[in-house]
């Protein structure tokens, strides 16, 4: 019974990103082509709530589901690890038409073939599992 939160917040991520378009590849592909802006108003918006759950968990003592109080410690400044992965994800995104989140959504859909897609993210995070040590962070 507690995991249905999980379920409703999934079913209406879902929903949001069906109703905002953001699991067309034809959008996706406008965006890439700097053809719409439609795109980049949905990742703004995503980033500014982003940044604005960052700051009440700074200066709250937000909890976690658990009651446990979140802790934001400060990460490294490296960017060559943030190229890399952002490189690969980006060229993943451009060659799917799809980012991780919506290829769930996508398959709800009954889009069967972004199975494969899946299938592959999973291959490739269980290879960064394994490359880990040797990759930079």
């Amino acid at each position: 019974m507690k995991l249905i939160r999980f379920f409703l917040v999934g079913i209406l991520f879902g929903i949001v990103m069906t109703k905002s378009e953001a699991i067309s590849w034809f959008r996706i592909q406008e965006m890439f082509r700097f053809q719409s802006f439609h795109m980049y108003g949905i990742i703004g918006v995503a980033c500014l709530l982003g940044i604005g759950i960052h700051v009440m968990i700074k200066r709250t003592t937000a909890k976690d589901l658990f009651g446990n109080v979140i802790e934001l410690s400060p990460k490294p400044k490296t960017y060559k690890a943030s190229l890399l992965g952002g490189t690969t994800f980006g060229l993943g995104w451009a060659l799917t038409g799809a980012c991780p989140g919506p290829l769930y959504v996508l398959l709800g859909h009954g889009y069967l073939s972004i199975g494969v897609v899946i299938l592959s993210a999973l291959v490739g995070a269980i290879c960064y599992g394994a490359l880990r040590k040797v990759l930079p962070h």
